[in-house]
């Protein structure tokens, strides 16, 4: 079985996110590593990121993701939850960081659940029981 984080917002409450351990290894090994992280969100588009103590490099990113994807952005040291088009993306159906991410991980359930969070919003990730 997978292993998953879950994050929290007292917006969402908590939701699941099964981690992706053959795509970025050097990723999920370093998330897995900080948890638990605390830290405040931001909005850009739909996508909602936060910063982390996490510091490291592109490994096998990617310029444009899918719906529930979850990311680390190494330029911001950011975790980003990505669940719809951000200013960047060129349709209305393309969903693009700022910059290349690492995804790491896919939201469980409806990633739009996440459009309830607003920028200051306290967030939280935690180990998945």
């Amino acid at each position: 079985m997978a292993k998953r984080i879950r994050i929290i917002t007292d917006a969402t409450g908590p939701v699941e996110v099964e981690l992706s351990e053959d795509k970025n290894p050097r990723t999920v090994e370093a998330i897995l590593k900080a948890l638990p992280i605390e830290s405040v969100a931001e909005r850009w588009g739909d996508e909602v990121y936060f910063e982390t103590p996490i510091s490291m490099g592109l490994e096998n990113s990617q310029e444009v993701v899918n719906e529930g994807d979850v990311a680390f952005w190494p330029p911001g040291s950011s975790i980003c939850i990505f669940f719809g088009p951000t200013p960047a993306s060129r349709s209305s159906d393309e969903i693009r960081p700022a910059s290349p991410v690492n995804v790491f991980g896919k939201v469980v359930g409806d990633p739009k659940v996440f459009k309830k969070v607003r920028t200051g919003d306290k967030i939280r990730v935690e180990l998945s029981q």
